[in-house]
């Protein structure tokens, strides 16, 4: 029997048992469609935090007060010990390292903005001139923060688009006096729509000094100073400098953590690749499954379809080309489930962009290639055991029914 002859024969007994194929087609096409929508969301998630990360660019260091005892990133990076606060003069001595670039010391609080009757409560970032640059934002209007002593506490501020828009309306923002908290600051400069930047939206914020933060804030300490090279090479000796310079300034104590733009990208790439891989693995299990019940499928088929085997049989087929037939009906079925498949999961991913359009949700190559493989795999494997059995029988008892 050639192979377009076993091609059709498998083809009209798929096609003769809709209810038994439409089964076993559901089954593979579901563990398909979940490998390739939830490795699209691994692979999205971990393309979002590496997009962000790039924003602050590839020579970014990162000082944080309190001393990791591990290296990489932990839990250390956000609820470090502080034996001694970061100050601005901390973040001066850091200027006069010579791989340095710029520096951009921050603090972080949130208070309430008012002009005439509208008022609400936003984040306050205090930082300096240089933040614009090291953060690759844009101004929509007016002028950033000027480049003064970050010692001197101005009361300038630079708003986010959306705040902006909810106090100021229509009327024009430049020139004018808004209070923050306690305090009188005059708009120098509104933000432009940089979106949603590492966990802040840019348009829901309020940029003030340094200096003025801390005042308004009651706080002298530092929650981070953002360090920029001159070059990517530069990096490890620039943190090696940073790491003595600090310690020289506090008594010969290491206390600080200094950590690289690319290792907490590293990190984080890691940590998603892993979980796409965890969730292959466990969508895995149910082309498993699906395999299973084909197998289950075919030897009730086998049972019912004896008299088809013995009638072939005693026309003359050898084992063998019994066991092709039903392994190429096997075959077809779980290709046709996986092509099924993959368009439910494609389907399911592009739903998934509507409702998500910031996260880029794509299948990876490999987890579309191996859910294919997988599926037709788990349906040859499963199949063997029907086709065997088949080809095994007695030519007069399949005839008999027996």
């Amino acid at each position: 029997m050639r192979i377009a002859d076993i091609l059709r024969f498998s083809v009209n007994t798929v096609r003769g048992n809709r209810a038994r194929t439409v089964l076993m087609l559901f089954a593979m096409a579901i563990g398909v469609a979940a490998v390739v929508v939830l490795t699209a969301l691994g692979e999205g998630a971990r393309r979002y935090v590496t997009s962000e990360f790039s924003a602050l660019g590839s020579h970014l260091l990162i000082v944080l007060p309190g001393r990791s005892e591990t290296a990489g990133v932990g839990p250390s990076m956000f609820v470090a010990q502080t034996p001694r606060d970061l100050t601005i003069d901390d973040a001066l001595a850091l200027r006069r390292i010579a791989y340095v670039q710029r520096i951009a010391p921050l603090n972080v609080g949130s208070a309430a903005v008012s002009y005439l009757q509208r008022s609400r409560e936003v984040p306050v970032i205090g930082t300096t001139s240089e933040w614009l640059e090291i953060r690759k934002w844009v101004m929509d209007q007016g002028q950033f923060l000027p480049p003064e002593d970050p010692t001197t506490a101005l009361a300038v501020c630079v708003l986010g688009g959306k705040v902006r828009n909810e106090l100021f309306g229509a009327q024009p923002a430049l020139g004018e006096w808004v209070r923050i908290g306690d305090r009188r600051f005059r708009v120098v400069g509104v933000l432009g729509g940089q979106g949603r930047s590492i966990g802040m939206d840019v348009d829901d914020m309020v940029m003030i000094p340094v200096a003025s933060a801390q005042a308004l804030l009651n706080s002298s300490s530092l929650f981070r100073i953002f360090v920029e090279t001159r070059s990517r090479e530069e990096l490890s000796l620039a943190q090696e400098s940073i790491v003595k310079t600090l310690a020289a300034r506090h008594q010969g104590e290491q206390d600080v953590t200094v950590i690289a733009q690319d290792a907490v990208l590293a990190t984080f790439d890691k940590i998603f690749n892993a979980l796409t891989y965890t969730v292959a693995g466990i969508a895995s299990i149910s082309l498993a499954v699906a395999g299973i019940l084909i197998m289950n499928v075919m030897l009730v088929a086998v049972s019912q379809r004896t008299a088809e085997i013995g009638l072939l049989k005693a026309l003359g087929a050898p084992q063998q080309q019994i066991l092709r037939l039903f392994l190429s009906e096997a075959m077809l079925l779980s290709i046709f489930g996986a092509t099924f498949g993959l368009a439910l999961g494609a389907l399911g991913v592009w739903g998934i962009g509507l409702v998500y359009p910031a996260l880029p949700v794509q299948p990876p190559l490999w987890a579309v290639t191996a859910a294919v493989g997988v599926a037709v795999g788990a349906g040859l494997l499963f199949g063997v055991l029907p086709a065997r059995r088949a080809a095994r029988m007695d030519a007069v008892q399949a005839l008999s029914r027996r």
